[in-house]
């Protein structure tokens, strides 16, 4: 049994993370603004291991308090993802960088780090090259820059664990249909069409079940892959923006892929990534982007949620 703050638990990852956790007996406290779901953690309020804080974490009195009381800390509040940076830039590194800085300036020794960085941070890969953990980091975007920074201050610390992500898919209790597999399905499903421009752009993906599953490996394994970074993804989902189009009319043939020529992705991430790494160690993304896909498809098809994106 472990005390673990998450700062920014009522969100897309944070939400199905505080769940497990909860679930195999951990204390959990959880601090968050709560600004997009009120009710994505309401299904914990009932267990005594559970606490929610409704606070900021770029809040040095609280985060003093919380961090004090805490073994691990796992920072997830952010500003996430390109277009949500772009229009609040202030919130965004105060909330994406300060904040982590804030964490690195108030632990102690018995502290332990578990940071989620992004693979944006890679921007454009080599044509024929995965990206590894020694791959230079390029990101093309202010979120990509804040997260890379944020990184690099947690790198200096012995007791933590970074997780570059691949692009996370999947149902959680707090939904996200911006992410690009839940979009693309949520589009297939509503529309029945995927304008899809840069075809061949490539991505990473991991289910968001993956990346909780990776947490608890590190939280159960601290000490054989600490003072470390690691890509965590599912090695079995590098395909391009096309590869996954297909994938879902597979599944949902009435949908029709529409390749747009002459436009551009204001995204320009494009990298296949390598996470040998993480595996070597233990730790195996497993859930099949056919699987998400499956069950994207009845989540669309059948929940009636308002959900609330982050831009």
């Amino acid at each position: 049994m472990k005390k673990i703050l998450i700062t920014g638990g009522a969100g897309y990852i944070g939400s199905t993370l505080c769940t497990e956790l909860v679930k195999l007996g951990h204390i959990v406290t959880v601090l968050d603004i709560m600004k997009y779901n009120t009710d994505s953690l309401s299904h914990l309020y009932f267990f005594d291991n559970f606490n929610l804080i409704r606070g900021d974490a770029r809040n040095r009195k609280i985060m003093k308090k919380l961090i004090s009381k805490n073994e691990f800390i796992i920072p997830l509040a952010g500003l996430v993802g390109a277009p949500l940076c772009e229009k609040y830039k202030k919130d965004a590194i105060t909330t994406n960088y300060f904040a982590v800085k804030l964490i690195k300036s108030l632990i102690k020794k018995k502290n332990k780090i578990i940071y989620m960085t992004s693979n944006s941070g890679y921007g454009v890969g080599e044509k024929n090259k995965y990206c590894d953990e020694n791959s230079p980091l390029k990101p093309i975007s202010l979120y990509g820059r804040t997260k890379c920074d944020a990184e690099e201050e947690i790198k200096k610390l012995k007791n933590s664990v970074s997780f570059r992500l691949a692009t996370v898919f999947g149902c959680s209790y707090r939904m996200r249909s911006d992410l690009l597999v839940n979009n693309f399905v949520y589009r297939a499903v509503t529309k029945k069409k995927l304008d899809i421009f840069e075809p061949k752009f490539r991505r990473n993906f991991i289910h968001v079940k993956d990346v909780v599953k990776g947490i608890i490996f590190s939280i159960d394994n601290f000490n054989k892959i600490k003072s470390n970074v690691y890509n965590l993804g599912l090695s079995s989902a590098n395909i391009t923006k096309l590869m996954l189009a297909k994938k879902i009319k597979k599944q949902h043939s009435i949908t029709k892929i529409k390749i747009i020529k002459n436009k551009k992705d204001p995204d320009k991430r494009d990298y296949f990534v390598s996470n040998k790494k993480i595996e070597k160690k233990g730790f195996k993304a497993k859930i099949s982007l056919e699987k998400g896909i499956k069950e994207l498809l009845l989540y669309f098809k059948n929940s009636s949620e308002k959900i609330v994106n982050n831009y």
